[in-house]
């Protein structure tokens, strides 16, 4: 069972979680791109890459026996900021729609640049699956 906590006194984090605590059988997600299955870019745009990342890291929970539920931890690897933070409503409105209401522990770091060319984010996972 995974269980999200917040220090005492601190405001409430939106769309993510400071503290998770869980125990059970781990599952390790490589950082997903914006590709579909095959390996191609559909889009350049920054939320349909984000949208085909999560869904990437959907199919890889499901094919562990895991579910977005099951997340403790997500990594986001962004190459801009700003586009980031210019399409945060459309992003969050991404990630509900794909995970639903289960916010994780998560970092988001600007990089200099990701190795898939095109790539415009890559996203890691991890989950806790209880036993």
């Amino acid at each position: 069972m995974n269980t999200s906590f917040n220090p005492p006194g601190w405001m409430r984090p939106k769309g993510y979680s400071n503290v998770i605590s869980a125990t059970g059988r781990m599952v390790f997600i490589a950082g997903q791109v914006g590709w579909n299955e095959k390996e191609e870019f559909e889009s350049d745009d920054f939320v349909a890459q984000t949208k085909q990342a999560l869904s990437n890291i959907n199919a890889c929970l499901e094919a562990a026996g895991a579910g977005p539920q099951h997340i403790v931890r997500l990594t986001w690897y962004v190459i801009d900021k700003h586009e980031y933070l210019s399409s945060l409503e459309q992003v969050g409105a991404t990630y509900r729609e794909v995970f639903g209401r289960y916010y994780p522990a998560m970092s988001l770091v600007q990089v200099a640049g990701l190795i898939e060319v095109g790539a415009k984010l890559e996203i890691e996972a991890t989950a806790v699956v209880p036993e």
